[in-house]
């Protein structure tokens, strides 16, 4: 069974958790902190395989999860980092995001290898975040988690020759004559229900053709296989248009011509752009020469080339083949797809918006960052409020009119606003505005000390110091 489009949802592994830990020894008992990171998740990867035909296999499963990386522990021992999870795709498939129809990665080539879903990194350990100030941390970080996504698979095949025509044309018995494809061929309309791939071979050179199933009038809406077979199209270099002469009215010779023409138009105007041989099949067939008489003089008034052959007696399959691989030459290469990267998650940029009464602020650092702070641990909230400042957030809020006391909401979390002194008008004119909250600090640290160091000289009486003298006793 063929199948070329499909949905799946891919989630990548969340990052291992980091540790809280603190050395312990016996002439270390207050070590210091030792808590090592938690690994990082597994990645979703997509690989091209020419093997595969069909994307079948996603409708049998359309969940895919990656392992997720081990938590760390003490002794500064990391946890360990997730293998990545790779699915497999035939050659010519395209994947974007299901919901925003962003191509994210086009498939061309055997071996060619796409990250669809970013494993998380591993949180980090008590230990990165001691200082001089901090020396016990007792906070950690959380894992980051991993992304998911639903994705839309499209397979189109990667040919560069396609034949196309009305059903029962004859383009099963060409293929099948001039390679080695096998494609079901049957004297019925749609004998051919999926894309058949046959490589040609003329001298030292190499072809992959395509019998593509047949197309009637209204295909370009979904009527008959409709896109099934149009999408099949795009990525081919030379149609060939295959005419039944069985089929062909003498009062109308090219209705049938026309009316697949439209089609190609009506779907996307580049298909009908793509360089074309046409080709008037079984003029083995007693009964019709009024039709191919016909058929050959309009083509004659035109000056446009008209091939005539039998595909089932392998009448001028040769000079077809010739005269296909020298269109080769000058035919255009398809238009790449453009192909998006996935959105940097780690992009510092955020935007506030206000609801009502609250403040919403959204950024993919910031919402990141909160998903690995453990809400349940004091010191590791006001670590990450400190982050918040020193990206700007707390300043915008003040910008955008937040309050202290207001609520403001990231992700599905709200906090009430709490903004540091520094950023008020605390009437203090030697502060600069546009300093950083921990030179505030320092700055008022040292302003205490020095105060209490001239109080404190204020109160001693100092002693004066001098030589002893020496006793001549």
């Amino acid at each position: 069974m063929f199948k070329d489009e499909v949905n799946i949802h891919v989630k990548a592994g969340d990052g291992g958790r980091g540790s809280r830990s603190f050395r312990r020894e016996k002439y270390a008992p207050q070590g210091g902190p030792d808590g090592g990171d938690g690994g990082d998740g597994g990645s979703i990867i997509m690989e091209a395989d020419e093997n595969l035909h069909t994307l079948l296999e996603y409708t049998r499963k359309a969940h895919f999860k990656a392992p997720r990386g081990g938590h760390g522990s003490g002794a500064r021992k990391a946890g360990k980092t997730a293998e990545d999870k790779v699915l497999r795709v035939p050659v010519g498939t395209r994947v974007s995001l299901r919901e925003g129809e962003m191509v994210i990665a086009d498939f061309t080539q055997h071996g060619e290898r796409v990250v669809v879903a970013r494993g998380g990194r591993g949180g980090r350990g008590n230990m990165h975040f001691a200082t001089p100030e901090r020396r016990a941390p007792t906070f950690y970080e959380l894992g980051e988690p991993g992304e998911e996504h639903w994705l839309h698979l499209d397979l189109r095949m990667v040919a560069e020759v396609g034949f196309i025509g009305f059903p029962n044309a004859g383009k099963s018995t060409l293929l099948s004559k001039i390679s080695k494809a096998d494609p079901k061929i049957g004297a019925y309309p749609f004998t051919t229900l999926n894309p058949v791939l046959g490589v040609v071979r003329h001298g030292e050179r190499t072809a992959v053709f395509a019998d593509l199933p047949g197309l009637i009038e209204g295909a370009a809406s979904g009527v008959g296989l409709g896109h099934k077979f149009l999408r099949h199209i795009s990525r081919t270099r030379l149609l060939v248009h295959l005419l039944d002469l069985s089929s062909i009215d003498p009062e109308d010779p090219l209705a049938n011509y026309t009316a697949i023409r439209n089609e190609l138009s009506e779907y996307d105007l580049r298909l009908s752009l793509k360089p074309e041989i046409v080709v008037i099949n079984k003029i083995d067939v007693e009964g019709h020469q009024e039709a191919l008489d016909a058929v050959r003089e309009i083509f004659e008034s035109s000056g446009r080339p008209l091939l005539e052959i039998s595909a089932n007696a392998e009448l001028g399959l040769q000079e077809l083949i010739e005269t296909i691989f020298e269109e080769l030459k000058t035919a255009p290469m398809p238009e790449p797809v453009e192909v998006h990267p996935l959105p940097d998650r780690r992009s510092l940029e955020f935007q506030i918006r206000r609801e009502g009464d609250l403040y919403r602020v959204e950024g993919p650092k910031v919402e990141l960052q909160l998903a690995m702070t453990d809400l349940d641990e004091d010191e590791a909230v006001f670590f990450f409020q400190r982050r918040l400042e020193g990206w700007g957030v707390q300043e915008a809020l003040l910008e955008a009119g937040a309050q202290p006391g207001d609520p403001i909401v990231i992700s599905d979390v709200v906090f009430d606003f709490t903004p540091r002194a520094a950023y008020l008008d605390q009437g203090d004119e030697e502060l600069e505005p546009d300093m950083r909250p921990s030179q505030v600090k320092r700055l008022k640290k040292k302003k205490e000390l020095k105060s209490i160091r001239q109080r404190s000289e204020q109160l001693t009486p100092t002693r004066k110091r001098g030589k002893k003298k020496k006793n001549n006793d």
